[in-house]
């Protein structure tokens, strides 16, 4: 397990975001103008180690496979809780602090996006 986080609350714009394929988490406590296009989490545990290609992301009953890693998307994660998912089945980032998954149905996304809701990477 890599990282295990729970959902506190869902900005009022995360929905605009995911019809694109974009998730943005950010830890408890992100500055209001971030808060309203993230998904806010508490994290339960996060491992140092970084996961690779072909780890498994879990949103609910939804799973997606990580496709590529930014090279400082992991550190982002430990140090403030924020990282950025492109649900685009991309093979390499365009950015540094994202991280790529499979393809998620966007409708499907944003029905598991609820308080108390439970976030893997595993």
């Amino acid at each position: 397990m890599f990282l295990k986080t729970q959902i506190t609350a869902i900005g009022p714009d995360v929905a605009d975001l995911i019809e694109g394929g974009v998730l943005i988490l950010f830890a408890d406590g992100a500055p209001p103008e971030l808060a309203e296009v993230s998904v806010l989490h508490k994290v339960a545990h996060v491992d140092k180690v970084q996961p690779k290609a072909g780890a498994t992301i879990k949103i609910g009953a939804l799973e997606a496979k990580i496709t590529a890693m930014g090279d400082y998307a992991w550190n982002k994660v430990i140090e403030i809780g924020h990282v950025v998912i492109n649900f685009n089945n991309a093979a390499a980032t365009e950015r540094p602090g994202e991280i790529c998954a499979t393809v998620l149905d966007g409708a499907a996304l944003m029905a598991n996006l609820k308080p108390g809701q439970t976030i893997s990477i595993s």
